[in-house]
């Protein structure tokens, strides 16, 4: 679709929109105040009100998180506009934000995941299912930006972010635990004390989990310290501590068409040997002060990650071995100028030491050609010190005819500087070539520098007291990955990459009643320079791809004790440069794994203070599995039920039946050259009871 179509849609609708909008009579506040309660501070490392934000953010509050209780982070997410996280197995898990679900060695460079505003990995060496780092199950809040990310926020704040907000240190003595099916057990804690100027608070997360799937399972423990200390002379200290920790048996794909539905199928584990083992820790302290009628906030922190897990989806099923350690430093002052106008601005700095190592314990098994290009031993080995420095500004501006105006510019270098501890080339170990050349090649020592400008234009119109009307438009950008860069593969010696980036517009509406609130969205993201592996196996910036969607959100008070929530998303996701897959030009032929819709429906009850529940309606529909369009999942409809009961002032039991009508289902779809139809089977009707204890 031309860039002149859509800018004519977008016009038409803000046309129609504030028209209707502007004679809208003003409403009752509560459904503004209720907006207005809700606090975010992953657009400006401050805790603003959401109504104040021109932001395409959404929240999900404690309340909300005690109530799902989840048992994977997706449970959470999906409930978002624009978001739809794919399950894969354990803990595992593909992200799409205003996208398709992305894979591949630098997918996970098109989202940005944080945890009280700290990176969970650095921006050259993520991970695709590095949600599983954060603290979400004892979170306070998780915020969500669909879209680039504000100028806060540089390298893989590229399609979204996602922020996990930990609650504030302060008194609470809590205990929670939940039994779920085949033994699964889960324990979570908080434990806090709020006296003087000091406040502190521990919090524990523990799971047991047997997979439903032969040989998988999941045992996974999180603990997070926080404290507020306040000195007296002005300065306040606001810091914490993550560790995470995950051992995880894998179970892989299954194989054939429709093998999800088959029972003989769903629950096998072709992969029994493979396995992921993750540890995580992070420590930061902001430090924050006003001086001089200016607002200053200084963030150092620390980060150390180490992961080893099987590549049970690839010839000879090498171990990849990967870590990092990095020190950085937030910075930001705020100010209100003469004219009533806000300014924002400060500098970011970090500095990475990341290793990698891939070793092939056993010789690879298959056909003649593969176990002559692919030699047991270590295929890899190299060290990468990775620098980010960053400086951006921010300018807000309220007039008194009703508009807003938010200028903001980033400028962000990341550079490497790589160091192959083997023998360079496309050789095994010890320097001898392949009969059909070896499919892994290790560049010689190099150096890389990618230089970025992240600008930003937000317009806000109070089309009346409780309507706004919302205009976007901004770049995001994702500096080329590690990976991407330096495990090479084929005849490659040198990946000749350039930063991907993107150009985001889009018009919101946002509003509230006496009984509702709501927002729409309508974007369009055109995307260039994404980074592929080609059919040589070579990586290049191969891709051009656009994305085209319309949100929705309404929460509606039926009566004093039902309330239904919705959020539905339409989205095209396209390829629009000419390229070949499978022998067929894909150009203009829609994303692979990309729905066209898909939301999340619920009825919310509290009849009594003590008693509430929901039942929830996930809907996803069908999307191709490969590029050329050929092979589809026919998609699906879910139902979950949750409960929770207040038996006394220090006991609350909760109930969660997921998949109450069993259906067979894919929590992912997929399709490969090898094996064509793969799956990870969803899982059938479970529940899960869980009792906590406050005093």
């Amino acid at each position: 679709m031309g860039k002149v179509m859509i800018r004519k849609l977008l016009f038409t609708g803000i046309a129609a929109a504030t028209t209707a909008l502007t004679a809208a009579p003003v409403a009752a506040q509560s459904g503004q105040q209720a907006i207005e309660e809700i606090q975010v501070i992953s657009t400006s490392r401050r805790s603003e009100g959401l109504g104040d934000v021109n932001a395409a953010v959404s929240v999900i509050g404690q309340d909300e998180l005690e109530l799902i209780g989840h048992a994977h982070y997706q449970e959470a997410l999906n409930r978002l506009p624009g978001v739809g996280i794919h399950r894969n197995n354990g803990q595992e898990s593909l992200a799409a934000i205003r996208s398709p679900v992305l894979t591949g060695a630098g997918a996970c460079g098109a989202f940005l995941v944080a945890e009280n505003g700290i990176p969970v990995r650095s921006s050259g060496f993520c991970n695709v299912n590095e949600m599983f780092d954060a603290h979400s199950e004892n979170a306070a809040s998780i915020e969500v930006i669909r879209g680039p990310g504000s100028v806060f926020w540089g390298s893989n704040a590229l399609h979204g972010l996602i922020n996990v907000v930990l609650p504030k240190a302060g008194d609470v003595q809590d205990i929670g635990f939940e039994f779920g099916p085949r033994g699964s057990k889960k324990i979570r804690a908080a434990l806090g004390e709020g006296d003087g100027n000091l406040k502190q608070l521990l919090l524990i997360n523990g799971v047991n989990e047997e997979g439903y799937r032969d040989d998988s399972g999941v045992d996974n423990q999180k603990l997070s310290y926080l404290y507020t200390y306040d000195n007296g002379n002005g300065w306040l200290a606001d810091g914490g501590l993550t560790i995470a920790n995950l051992n995880q048996e894998t179970a892989g794909y299954v194989n054939g068409t429709d093998s999800y539905k088959q029972k003989s199928l769903r629950d096998t584990n072709p992969n029994p040997e493979a396995f992921r083992d993750s540890y995580s820790a992070r420590a930061w302290t902001s430090f924050s002060r006003n001086i001089d009628g200016i607002e200053v906030v200084i963030t150092p922190y620390v980060r150390d990650v180490n992961m080893t897990f099987m590549q049970h989806f690839l010839p000879g099923q090498p171990i990849e071995d990967t870590e990092h350690r990095s020190i950085g430093i937030q910075t930001a002052a705020f100010m209100d100028l003469s004219n009533g106008a806000e300014l924002a601005y400060g500098f970011d700095a970090e500095s990475t030491d990341g290793e990698l190592k891939q070793l092939q314990p056993k010789p690879t098994v298959g056909s003649f050609y593969l176990r002559n290009t692919i030699p047991q031993g270590k295929h890899y080995d190299y060290e990468v010190e990775a620098r980010t420095l960053a400086a951006f500004v921010n300018y807000e501006q309220s007039f008194d005819n009703g508009w807003d105006i938010s200028l903001g510019l980033r400028v962000e270098n990341v550079s490497y500087d790589y160091n192959n501890l083997m023998i360079s080339g496309r050789t095994d170990e010890d320097g001898v070539a392949c009969r059909f050349g070896c499919r892994y090649s290790r560049p010689g020592d190099r150096d890389d520098s990618f230089l970025e400008l992240s600008p930003k234009l937000g317009l806000n119109y109070a089309l009346n007291d409780n309507h706004d009307l919302q205009i976007r438009v901004q770049r995001g950008f994702r500096a080329p990955q590690a990976t991407e860069l330096y495990r090479l593969q084929n005849a490659q010696t040198v990946a000749d990459l350039d930063s991907v980036e993107l150009d985001s517009y889009e018009v919101g509406f946002t509003g509230a009643g006496s009984d509702f609130n709501y927002s729409a969205t309508a974007y369009f993201m055109d995307k260039e320079n994404a980074i592929i592996t080609n059919s040589s196996r070579i990586n290049l910036n191969g891709n051009h791809t656009q994305h085209l969607g319309l949100e929705f959100t309404l929460s509606y008070d039926l009566s004093d004790s039902l309330t239904v929530h919705g959020v539905y998303n339409f989205a095209n996701h396209t390829y629009e440069n000419e390229q070949f897959s499978g022998g067929k030009n894909i150009q203009n032929n829609r994303v692979d794994t990309a729905p066209r819709t898909f939301g999340n429906l619920r009825l919310a009850w509290q009849p009594i203070e003590k008693i509430r529940g929901e039942i929830e309606v996930v809907e996803m529909s069908e999307y191709y599995t490969n590029p050329e369009n050929s092979a589809s999942y026919e998609g699906h409809t879910l139902v979950n039920l949750r409960g929770h009961y207040q038996y006394s002032d220090s006991i609350n039991l909760s109930l969660n039946v997921m998949n109450v009508t069993d259906r067979d289902y894919a929590e992912r779809a997929d399709w490969s050259t090898y094996t064509g139809d793969r799956y990870f089977p969803g899982e059938p009707a479970r529940v899960y009871f869980g009792i906590d204890l406050s005093y």
